[in-house]
């Protein structure tokens, strides 16, 4: 079960425009909130974890089948799941619905009626309050937009307008810095929204109303938007809001925005990795990529035993395809079996492989290798890719049952990212900071953040090429982003970003091209820039959907996003 530190008003019942004198009526029951206990501070809490732990079924359509997929975390595709990793990379309306609809659609909701309470004139006409809302608004829109592109963004929630138009990625980044940039100058150096019911403090996930690391989150947020824009077309902007981010307190004590556990919620109000791991058996289970594991691996990075199990391992037995049934399989088994050994050897797995054609045995030592699995295999190498021969996601991340929850907190933006963040902006130029130094700074801040011991790091840090900047810009930049995405482990909508803006790690943005090992998809092997709108956006606003299409491209996967390099 996910497990939230939150307040839950289990009844209550009133028109979002309403006076504040309509709660009068809820003094009748002696369980509800009265008229003087009720706040927006109760609608907070789903404006900011419904966009990172929604409900099941968007959870696993959204994050988990498309993002951390696509972000070269995870992967289907093992002998007995129920699909290949072809999946995703091939449109499918249901899946794509419940991203664009059942979690950005719905989000939209929780995050609207906040800032409707908290603006002014509202039932709980609060600045500060209002802030965050502003703050958790952009949070929402950077992402929203980071997925699909061209959305609606400056007629959404405008009564007046029931068929939105959709704004262009560079209107829409700038929209959400202006109001970032509102948030930052309202709240200034307050350090709470108020008093008493005022007081967010006791519903806040992130921050516990300390409006000081709101300021600071916003700030990040702002050097991150600024950062991707930087270099898009019509980019007048970033450079500028680059350094206005650098000049001004941005996250760096302890985690950053986390959403941590405690009390527990149904998955089918907010979903974690475990509730879909421990519900489905091996069908709906997923492997680490070959891509993720090979980083941690061979660099020998603390975090690997924290990201992943050894595989299972043992004796496996794969049936070479009958020659008159499957010619074409039985053709090209010695060609595919030899791409699963490779992996293994690549992996330094000590095996042996007993020849008893059409039968072929497998035996490697149990629970020793870390061995990922590549990522897009199709449906005809399934078969050989056996689910004991790769890595597991920790119990960390699963948890080891599902009234067990995982430990592992919720990722919205860490301090890691953010070092990371100043360190490109370092090597491109910006501010006074050293670039190594704060490069180093994201790996301690990452490592620290998933629990490795200070002298694990250090050690890491001393002895490893890919934790210090020492080529030219090109080679440094890119060690800058594939640390971040290491560090974005879990949060794939961000590690998706990373690859598309930076183009590493280049295992990934190559894409694939044997179609006898790898599923091409819709794309042809290229690596998806974005998800397509699907048919609920086409069913609703299908002419708004069609001029975006014309303004930003076809609605296909490869269709890259404005600040795609």
């Amino acid at each position: 079960m996910r497990k939230y530190n939150i307040i839950f008003i289990l009844f209550l019942v009133f028109g979002f425009t309403a006076c504040t004198e309509d709660f009068v009526e809820i003094n009748t029951n002696p369980n509800a909130i009265t008229a003087e206990e009720a706040s927006a501070a109760y609608f907070l809490p789903k404006a900011q974890y419904k966009l990172y732990s929604p409900d099941r079924y968007p959870y696993w359509r959204g994050p988990l089948i498309h993002a951390d997929r696509y972000a070269g975390y995870y992967t289907f595709g093992f002998h007995n799941s129920w699909w290949n990793d072809g999946l995703g990379y091939t449109f499918h309306g249901g899946y794509t619905d419940a991203t664009w609809a059942n979690m950005f659609g719905n989000y939209f909701g929780f995050i609207n009626t906040y800032l409707l309470l908290t603006q002014p004139g509202g039932d709980f006409e609060n600045e500060l309050s209002h802030a965050v809302g502003l703050i958790l608004k952009g949070l929402y829109y950077q992402q929203y937009t980071d997925v699909f592109g061209m959305i609606p963004y400056s007629e959404a929630g405008d009564p007046d307008i029931l068929l939105p138009k959709f704004d262009s990625q560079k209107d829409i980044y700038k929209g959400v810095l202006a109001d970032l940039n509102t948030a930052i100058d309202v709240i200034g150096d307050a350090e709470k929204t108020g008093d008493g019911v005022e007081d967010i403090s006791t519903n806040d996930l992130f921050f516990a109303g300390d409006l000081q690391q709101w300021k600071a989150f916003a700030n990040s947020l702002r050097l991150r938007i600024a950062l991707r824009a930087l270099d898009a077309d019509g980019d007048d902007f970033a450079s500028g809001e680059i350094n206005k981010a650098l000049a001004e307190d941005l996250l760096e004590a302890g985690d950053g925005a986390v959403m941590i556990e405690d009390n527990e919620i149904s998955e089918w109000n907010a979903c974690s990795y475990g509730d879909i791991w421990h519900a489905f058996g091996a069908g709906g289970n997923w492997k680490l990529s070959q891509t993720l594991v090979n980083y941690l691996r061979d660099y020998d990075d603390p975090r690997l035993s924290i990201y992943a199990k050894p595989a299972q391992g043992g004796t496996v037995t794969v049936v070479r395809p009958d020659e008159t049934e499957d010619p074409e399989g039985y053709t090209l088994f010695p060609v595919r079996i030899a791409y699963i050994l490779s992996v293994l050897d690549e992996a330094n797995v000590d095996y042996t492989l007993e020849d008893n054609d059409p039968e072929y045995s497998l035996t490697m030592a149990e629970n020793t290798y870390y061995v990922g699995q590549p990522t897009r295999l199709n449906g005809q190498i399934k078969p050989l890719a056996r689910y004991e021969i790769f890595s597991d996601p920790s119990d960390y991340i699963l948890g080891e049952s599902k009234t067990d929850p995982n430990v592992a907190p919720e990722m919205v933006m860490t301090t890691a990212e953010v070092y990371f963040l100043r360190a490109e902006a370092a090597v491109r130029g910006f501010g006074s900071e050293d670039a190594n130094e704060m490069f180093q700074n994201g790996i301690r801040a990452s490592m620290q953040y998933w629990g490795v011991d200070d002298g694990a790091i250090e050690t890491y840090i001393g002895a490893s090429d890919l934790a210090v900047l020492n080529g030219g810009d090109t080679e440094n930049l890119e060690k800058i982003a594939i640390q971040k995405w290491i560090a974005q482990y879990t949060d794939g909508f961000e590690g998706w970003a990373t690859v598309r803006d930076s183009g590493f790690p280049t295992q990934l943005s190559a894409g694939v091209e044997d179609a006898d090992l790898f599923s091409l998809g819709d794309i042809n092997g290229a690596y998806p820039q974005r998800m397509q709108y699907g048919g609920s956006a086409y069913n609703t606003n299908g002419a708004n959907v069609d001029a975006a299409n014309a303004a930003q491209g076809d609605d296909k996967q490869d269709t890259k996003l404005w600040w795609a390099k």
